[in-house]
């Protein structure tokens, strides 16, 4: 699974080198968002012309999440923001399509992201989402809203738990499950609460296992604004953690599961700082 959703990532970089999105991407790594995240997402939506519709499925309470954003949104004062709360089968209707007229901003809420991607994916919905993002809107996402930006997609389980209270002790292949996010963010896999719930073995064993694709595990109150040229600058309070395995030697032990490499690139990255997901290389260290 996770070799296929890297050759289909490998191919996506190649087929989509000559036209790039023309909009940008807000990623927040979850926790509070900042008003410095917040201004950023506003701005590039367009302000008082700005519309934006909001997604909620992640949550387990969509429709209270909806109507939460959609405060929190308004009170920032944007033109108009519309909560699309879909089914898989709504996603692929013509008034679900009708909704996203126009709109300027795309905002993904927190929760469980299989459950975001189980709505969308592969819909009419997503495809126009695609296409709102090349001609040049801001889509912005928290927490499971950040998951789903790469094409490969962390769900959050485990094959092989060591335990029952703390998830991901290990550092080995095949042992964190994937699954097909939406794949705006192209060459790169995205992970969220980064620093705070610990999760570098997760990250650094997907990131060894296909070393073509960028780590990027961004922290709480944290985001990264990636610009159509592929670059992104960090936003917010906590640190961004880039893991880049691409001029890396990288073998697996003689069963499979074990991981060694020499010559793996980190980089860890605060407010002001900008990195090129495409020359793979840190552009600004600090403001």
């Amino acid at each position: 699974m996770a070799a296929a959703l890297v050759a289909a990532a490998a191919l996506a970089v190649v087929a989509r080198a000559e036209e790039r999105p023309r909009g940008h991407l807000v990623i927040i790594g979850g926790g509070t968002r900042g008003p410095e995240i917040m201004a950023r997402f506003v701005e590039l939506a367009g302000g008082p012309r700005a519309r934006v519709g909001v997604f909620p499925m992640a949550s387990a309470t969509p429709e209270a999440t909806g109507r939460e954003l959609a405060a929190e949104l308004g009170a920032l004062r944007l033109g108009d923001v519309r909560v699309l709360d879909l089914t898989r089968e709504q996603a692929d209707t013509d008034a679900a399509l009708a909704r996203l007229e126009g709109v300027t901003g795309v905002y993904f809420a927190g929760g469980d992201q299989s459950r975001l991607a189980a709505a969308l994916r592969g819909s009419r919905v997503e495809a126009r989402l695609h296409r709102l993002y090349a001609d040049g809107a801001v889509l912005a996402g928290t927490s499971a809203g950040a998951a789903v930006m790469s094409r490969v997609m962390i769900t959050g389980e485990e094959r092989r738990p060591l335990s029952k209270d703390d998830a991901f002790q290990l550092l080995e292949a095949d042992d964190v499950v994937t699954g097909a996010g939406f794949g705006f963010v192209e060459g790169a896999i995205i992970d969220q609460h980064f620093v705070r719930r610990r999760r570098h073995n997760r990250l650094l064993s997907l990131v060894l296992e296909n070393p073509r694709l960028v780590g990027v595990g961004i922290d709480e109150a944290t985001a990264i604004c990636v610009a159509p040229d592929r670059t992104f600058e960090v936003l917010g309070e906590g640190p961004v953690v880039v893991y880049d395995a691409t001029g890396a030697e990288v073998r697996r032990d003689g069963d499979g599961r074990g991981l060694r490499a020499s010559g793996l690139t980190l980089h860890v990255l605060r407010r002001g700082a900008r990195y090129d997901l495409e020359a793979r290389k840190v552009l600004r260290l600090g403001p």
